[in-house]
């Protein structure tokens, strides 16, 4: 990929933007990111409009600046993510293939032993994306990763040991449901996931305001 691409700078700002580096409510101008980035201004106005679309930086009167979240903000997102992962657990369970049972199946048996916190939020993203890609529904997925782009933002605290644990527990118990083909309970186990990974989040919002 040319470094020099709007596609690089928009990769290296949004992981900056997410991984918390550029803290929100911060103001972003061209002049002065081309010139750290050591870019031509250019990219970076590219960039920055694709880092709008998702929804990461919202216009400023002097350029853009970093969308400040909230907790009504969280709960939209879960709405909307819990609405439409529910529905892809339900049509795993009636369309999945053996092999995406066993990689889930694999995913799930890897988090539970997961030491580095690191490597399990990667893990748990990979599992997610599996059973969605088992639903076989593309226009889900797609807007299923705009909200995990949103929601990437709330993650500056790695998961912990007791995390962990109840992931593994709840992963389970989904893909439990979607092997006995039950596509309402495969939709529960879901939902009570996400239900206790929001409220998760809120409380480590609410600890970090």
């Amino acid at each position: 990929m040319n470094r020099d691409s709007a596609s690089t700078q928009y990769e290296r700002l949004r992981g900056e933007i997410i991984a918390g580096r550029i803290a929100p409510g911060t103001v972003l101008l061209e002049t002065v990111l081309a010139e750290r980035l050591g870019v031509s201004r250019t990219p970076v106005r590219e960039a920055l409009a694709m880092l709008e679309r998702d929804a990461l930086l919202e216009r400023d009167r002097r350029g853009y600046r970093v969308r400040t979240r909230s907790p009504e903000e969280l709960l939209e997102i879960y709405e909307a993510r819990i609405a439409l992962e529910s529905t892809c657990a339900a049509g795993a369970a009636r369309r999945r293939s053996p092999f995406d049972l066993a990689r889930l199946r694999h995913l799930t048996g890897e988090a539970a032993a997961a030491g580095d916190p690191v490597r399990l939020r990667e893990l748990h993203a990979a599992w997610h994306k599996v059973l969605r890609a088992a639903a076989g529904n593309a226009t889900i997925i797609d807007l299923l990763e705009r909200l995990d782009t949103l929601l990437a933002v709330y993650d500056a605290d790695e998961p912990t040991l007791a995390d962990r644990e109840v992931a593994a527990a709840e992963h389970g118990r989904i893909v439990d449901a979607i092997e006995a083909g039950d596509a309402e309970e495969a939709r529960r186990a879901l939902v009570a996931h996400l239900d206790r990974s929001r409220e998760t989040r809120l409380a480590k919002l609410a600890a970090g305001s």
